[in-house]
């Protein structure tokens, strides 16, 4: 445990971060997912959509690099794409 002050706000500044970036990450995970299971078209479509804004969220607060960001939203374009 840190005995300084400032690390300890540090920490808990810490806890927090982790938290929301891991709410980030599982979102886009749980969106990749759905567009894989999903089969319809139409629903494809939706799921595109929200994925890609899940990602561009996850790259514009730094939880991902915006390299990886573009890396995803080709995986998840092929996967829209698939009958």
């Amino acid at each position: 445990m840190p005995i300084i002050k400032s690390a300890r706000k540090k920490m808990r500044q810490d806890k927090k971060r982790v938290a929301v970036n891991k709410r980030y990450v599982e979102g886009i995970k749980k969106a990749v997912g759905d567009i894989r299971k999903n089969k319809t078209a139409k629903k494809k479509a939706d799921l595109l959509k929200k994925a890609y804004s899940l990602i561009d969220k996850a790259a514009k607060k730094n939880v991902i690099h915006k390299r990886k960001a573009n890396r995803l939203k080709a995986m998840v374009a092929k996967y829209g794409l698939q009958k």
